[in-house]
């Protein structure tokens, strides 16, 4: 072996062994402590979105009464339009129930939840927007 070569073989040792130094002295927590902080983060985020969906539910629920007293004052196609905006808003809300029940059951998926919420966003946007005229 050359001496080129035995200085590389060297250093490539010497740095491996450091690198390894490095990791042991750098290695995340231990499997167990890791898998306890999945589950606190899990518990968390299952408990900020059963929150937010029955603040969504109680929304719901005051926009649909709110709408059913406004449309036995309005006029023919006014009172079909919000007719139909309350329509959506119990769908709304049956979905978000449903989410929040499956929720509970630990069935829900973070796609189903999202498309939920967004659907009672949207829903509630629109019901607010139409008491706004």
């Amino acid at each position: 072996m050359n001496k080129k070569t035995k200085q590389l073989a060297i250093g490539g040792a010497v740095l491996a062994g450091i690198a390894y130094f490095v990791g042991i002295l750098t290695a995340p927590k231990s499997g167990k402590e890791i898998r306890k902080d999945i589950k606190r983060a899990s518990t968390k985020a299952r408990v900020q979105a059963e929150n937010r969906l029955k603040t969504l539910l109680g929304e719901l629920d005051g926009n649909i009464k709110e709408g059913v007293k406004t449309a036995k004052s309005l006029n023919t196609s006014a009172r079909r339009e919000l007719q139909q905006l309350i329509a959506n808003a119990r769908v709304a809300k049956v979905k978000v129930r449903e989410c929040l029940s499956a929720l509970h059951e630990g069935e829900e998926t973070d796609e189903e939840l999202q498309a939920a919420i967004a659907e009672a966003k949207k829903t509630l946007t629109h019901l607010k927007k139409y008491f706004k005229k």
